[in-house]
């Protein structure tokens, strides 16, 4: 059986020979993070401005809410995602499984796009974003696993790590460009061009990524892994899974139950909180969120490089150990000072880089070929909607009854939960896919 290592950094195709991984393959694999993470900023970003054209007149506020519980609901559907398309990609190939998702994904951007207003429609209206919301929901939770199947499936030996951090490295990017989008969208338009049609430009964007993307996923070959393992599909791989691999999803799980409470407190939610609770600018804890997140971008490839000489429990090792030994002195550091947060949020996004370089090969190298997908994307899918998407919430919350102080705390602890996975699981990096 071939070992795919050194300098032949090549995947086999259905006719048995091989031919280089081109880097345009690799941005197609990985595209749909940016997507993903594009469609999530604009539409919290965007969300005060379209709220009051899916609701009744009047109601401004509360159509803000109930524009953020249509979001939250289309989040719960990420598990299902996770569970439907990595089934699908399992039993039909990687690549039919990039395809649809991202035809999902850039399907629900086109509906809210061109979505028509309570004032057209009636109540159709907000359930037409509801159903937009659920098609990314599906999609978002199948993208991650099928994606880092693929990359762990057609790097090379050796390289992995390398390959598997360009997940986090799109997803990055796709953050920062709805975040600067909108700033230029509201600087050339103000308020209220961006209250009557301007929200509507985001979500055309993000249709035209998803189409660009899916044009280049055209492209992409069957990983080797997957068509030599072809007469070895199973029929449920979901049930497989549960079955063979009981261990392999709860490891999984305790590899995301840290990191996805991190991220969504560190990435997504710490400048607004340092704004309603420190009266921080706007604009400073935007630009600290933004070099923040430029530097771990910089410095994800490198750990991923580095994961691949040294081992992938080192540095899932030294993101949870930092967490559990930092994140009480981060929050009792925060104040209004926007030096302040830059260094928390650049010291806490390279300690999550440390996991976000080589966590979605090192769950891959977990399973075998034939439930690869979804292995890694139900249990994955489910703790990301449980932990990490209530964790904004539960910090604002803790925080309005006073109890702000014990948040850090329960981070400390989903971490030491991590770090014990970590510390018992075997290191993988040498595993050969291809067995």
């Amino acid at each position: 059986m071939p070992h795919e290592n050194g300098p032949a950094r090549r995947h086999r195709t259905r006719g048995g020979t091989y031919r280089p991984l081109s880097r345009r393959g690799v941005v197609a694999a990985s595209i749909g993070h940016a997507l993903e993470w594009f469609d999530w900023n604009s539409y919290v970003i965007f969300s005060v401005f379209f709220a009051p054209h899916f609701f009744p007149s009047g109601r401004s506020g509360a159509a803000q809410l109930d524009t953020l519980v249509i979001f939250a609901v289309g989040f719960l559907f990420r598990p299902l995602g996770g569970i439907v398309l990595g089934g699908f990609a399992d039993r039909h190939g990687r690549r039919n499984a990039l395809t649809l998702s991202m035809l999902l994904m850039a399907g629900g951007s086109l509906l809210i796009a061109v979505c028509p207003t309570y004032e057209q429609v009636g109540p159709a209206a907000p359930g037409l974003l509801l159903a937009a919301r659920v098609v990314q929901g599906l999609s978002t939770g199948g993208e991650m696993a099928t994606s880092a199947t693929y990359l762990a499936e057609v790097a090379p030996q050796g390289r992995r790590g390398f390959y598997s951090s360009f997940s986090y490295v799109t997803g990055t990017l796709g953050s920062l460009a709805a975040t600067l989008l909108g700033q230029l969208i509201l600087g050339q338009v103000g308020a209220t061009g961006m209250g009557d049609w301007a929200w509507r430009l985001p979500f055309a964007c993000g249709t035209g990524l998803g189409f660009y993307a899916l044009y280049l996923r055209r492209s992409l070959d069957e990983t080797g892994p997957y068509l030599m393992g072809q007469d070895l599909r199973v029929r449920r791989p979901t049930w497989e899974v549960l079955r063979r691999h009981p261990a392999g999803g709860l490891r999984v799980a305790g590899f995301t139950v840290g990191a996805t409470t991190v991220y969504y407190t560190f990435l997504v939610y710490l400048p607004g909180y340092a704004q309603s609770t420190y009266g921080m600018s706007a604009a400073s804890a935007l630009w600290a969120a933004v070099v923040a997140q430029g530097v771990m971008t910089v410095a994800l490839p490198a750990l991923g490089i580095l994961s691949d000489r040294i081992g992938r429990k080192p540095l899932l090792s030294v993101f949870a150990g930092g967490y559990v030994i930092l994140v009480v002195p981060f929050f009792s550091w925060l104040s209004s000072s926007a030096w302040t947060l830059l260094a928390i949020m650049t010291t806490g996004l390279l300690l999550f880089g440390c996991y976000a370089a080589v966590a979605p090969t090192a769950m891959a190298e977990l399973f075998p070929t034939q439930v690869r997908s979804v292995g890694l994307g139900m249990p994955y899918s489910l703790v990301v909607a449980l932990f990490g998407g209530t964790a904004p919430y539960l910090v604002q919350a803790l925080t309005d009854h006073g109890h702000g102080d014990w948040f850090p705390w329960y981070v400390l602890v989903l971490c030491l939960v991590s770090l014990a996975v970590y510390l018992t699981t075997p290191e993988t990096k040498d595993v050969n896919l291809l067995d």
